[in-house]
């Protein structure tokens, strides 16, 4: 496993990097996928993983090699019987504090191993007895971290649910601090990008969860999820002009020429940092994988409505070359996105111009009035019918 945690820290129970290689496996870049593969199988050979091992292998139907998991079964075993000796010394010779420790630590043992079932009883049974505030809580956070380890989102939304309950009850700083940052990567992963960029951006300066990810790739999440969501404004504010990212985004391959460019309106750059990150970043993510169509579909109509605000009208041609592509291209793609009703312009081809039409404030208002009139009195003729009848 990794080195103890600090006073600040839960120890990696499950290694959520074995996930992430067991993704890059079934779903990642192809060269990628041999040294995910020995990374994984090294590790679990190396943690004496062995109903993991036998997971892994069923589900991505490698070979099995039952030598070496009967020796990890074997060590397992011999482990497990030294919880049972721990937990049955506290029974008789000490208090009920040191007793749930024991059966904490052997909870902790089979999360470790991958052994799912038996750590979620194991765990349930501990929260049926008398224990602190404090690990309760640090309990339901180890089962969401199982949840996110077997991409398993009914149990990550159900132990959310009642982490907010028990640190509203009697949560310290570090607690609630931490829960902030598993609901962000929580919403990332179900495509709530805005709530995902709140929570990153609020827990940026206090990170301590480690156990989830290191702090550069949650740096790398809260980058990418608010310049998807958030206003130009306030990606200055929170996101350029914050030392925490500053701090370390050289260091992320790409992100700061994806995050500056789109800034300061160097579309053609931006166009070239979207592919290095969808290539490098989103194929790679186990959170962000599933929407990899659809966030780089929207940073494009980002990028497109910012050009646009900026000009009542502007030639296809420009626009093309602003962006280094085709005019080719930029009429089909914008053709797409204002059939959709996601850009206020419309395409005046024979010209070879682009208008703007954007409507005022009053004016959206008001068709949102006819919208829902509409609505409503399809809804009373409806219900006179019924009356009628």
């Amino acid at each position: 496993m990794s080195t103890a945690p600090s006073e600040n820290e839960l120890p990696q129970i499950p290694d959520l990097l074995l996930a992430h290689h067991r993704f890059i496996l079934q779903h990642g870049p192809a060269e990628q996928k041999d040294e995910a593969k020995k990374q994984l199988l090294d590790t679990i050979e190396e943690k004496k993983m062995a109903p993991f091992y036998k997971y892994v292998t069923e589900l991505l139907k490698l070979p099995f090699d039952q030598a070496l998991f009967n020796k990890m079964e074997a060590t397992n075993k011999e482990d497990l019987a030294k919880f049972d000796e721990k937990v049955e010394d506290a029974e008789q010779n000490m208090g009920e504090t040191e007793v749930n420790e024991a059966l904490l630590g052997k909870a902790d043992y089979y999360a470790q191993i991958g052994d799912k079932e038996r750590a979620l009883t194991a765990y349930d049974d501990l929260l049926t007895k008398s224990i602190t505030p404090g690990t309760r809580i640090d309990i339901v956070f180890t089962l969401v971290r199982i949840g996110f380890f077997y991409d398993d989102n009914d149990m990550v939304t159900a132990n959310i649910e009642k982490l907010k309950e028990l640190v509203e009850q009697g949560g310290d700083w570090d607690r609630r601090n931490r829960l902030k940052a598993y609901e962000g990567v929580y919403l990332m992963s179900i495509r709530d990008f805005k709530g995902a960029a709140s929570q990153f951006i609020d827990t940026l300066s206090t990170f301590t969860s480690t156990e989830i990810m290191p702090y550069k790739d949650f740096v790398k999440y809260a980058v990418l999820t608010s310049l998807i969501s958030m206003q130009r404004v306030d990606i200055k504010k929170k996101v350029l002009d914050a030392p925490e990212i500053l701090e370390v985004i050289s260091d992320i391959p790409y992100l700061e020429d994806y995050m500056t460019s789109l800034y300061n309106c160097n579309y053609a750059q931006f166009f070239r940092a979207l592919a290095d990150i969808e290539r490098t970043h989103l194929r790679t993510s186990r959170f962000l994988h599933a929407h990899l169509r659809y966030y780089v579909r929207e940073m494009r109509i980002v990028a497109y409505a910012q050009l646009l605000e900026s000009y009542r009208s502007l030639t296809i041609g420009s626009m093309a070359q602003a962006f280094g592509v085709t005019e080719d291209y930029i009429d089909r793609d914008l053709y797409k996105f204002i059939a959709a009703g996601r850009l206020n312009c419309v395409i005046d081809r024979v010209n070879g111009v682009i208008e703007t039409n954007r409507p005022d404030a009053k004016n959206a208002q008001y068709q949102t009035v006819i919208k829902q009139g509409d609505l409503l009195l399809n809804r009373v003729q409806k219900l006179s019918r019924v009356i009628d009848v």
